[in-house]
């Protein structure tokens, strides 16, 4: 199968990322969300990072006009029609995600793959929402998506090999680096990382030591390039708090049980470097 259109729900950071990397491979891509002002500031992220790279000559400006004109805006999930694959990057919400996973398989060409970016729930669970369970596949982005390399790709039960062969050709088309996972809460990125978050968070709710004594240790100590709550803060401690929880309740351990102090903060609407305020302040 030749994929020759993409469709990308979700505009956001995830979203207009992914939009970027698929239209700078030679993609024709539908960049949709609920509102049109979503959806052009998407855009409008993804010209500014294609502005930069030409000024640091990354790239010719003829590269960075063609990117900009293979990108279409959309508000109408009818479009999803035109493509032969969908990537699905909206908030990290099990409803949400069936429900619009339920949409696109009333929609979609039978030929068309189904692709979540979630960073933590069940594909086969997605993929039971739909009467396509065998094209139904994960492809988890890294953050930022230009920059990271890494794509988990992760089979539901019912993911079929071609489709996987199909969407691993793809990413690499897309000069990422793929990595098949198997569909366990959180895969391998954030089975790992979240818990080490959660539990730098814990030092800091103990009075182990301060939140940068502890940036300070895992980057000089462990040669991370930022700390664990630096990280934190810039992945949104709303989502870091969903991730735990959604790991805690697939496993039923406590050893992924989210720190009250991540729960405070995310009532709070502390959320880290989207709202200002975090761990640290960004006001």
């Amino acid at each position: 199968m030749n994929i020759k259109k993409v469709m990308v729900i979700g505009a956001g950071q995830m979203g207009s990322g992914i939009a970027q990397v698929c239209a700078q491979a030679g993609f024709d891509v539908y960049l949709n969300d609920l509102k049109a002002e979503f959806v052009q500031k998407g855009i409008g992220v993804i010209t500014k990072n294609l502005t930069r790279s030409v000024e640091k000559g990354r790239m010719s400006e003829e590269d960075r006009t063609a990117t900009v004109n293979r990108l279409t805006a959309s508000t109408d999930i009818h479009d999803a029609k035109q493509v032969d694959l969908v990537i699905e990057a909206a908030v990290e919400n099990m409803d949400i995600k069936t429900k619009i996973f339920a949409q696109l398989d009333e929609i979609a060409p039978k030929h068309t793959i189904l692709a979540s970016n979630t960073s933590s729930l069940p594909i086969t669970e997605i993929a039971a929402a739909t009467k396509r369970p065998q094209q139904v596949i994960g492809m988890h982005f890294m953050n930022p998506v230009p920059v990271m390399k890494l794509v988990e790709i992760i089979r539901g039960l019912a993911t079929t090999d071609e489709v996987y062969q199909v969407i691993e050709d793809m990413t690499k088309s897309l000069h990422k680096v793929p990595v098949e996972v198997e569909d366990f809460p959180g895969f391998v990125s954030n089975r790992i990382l979240m818990p080490m978050i959660n539990e730098a968070i814990y030092t800091l709710y103990e009075g182990v030591a301060s939140k940068e004594a502890i940036d300070e240790v895992m980057k000089l100590g462990m040669n991370h390039p930022m700390g664990p709550l630096t990280l934190a803060d810039f992945i949104g401690l709303d989502t870091c708090l969903y991730i735990m929880e959604t790991l805690h309740e697939g496993f039923g351990d406590d050893k992924y049980r989210p720190c009250p102090l991540l729960r405070k903060y995310v009532k709070a609407g502390w959320l880290g470097r989207k709202t200002g305020r975090g761990f640290y302040s960004y006001e």
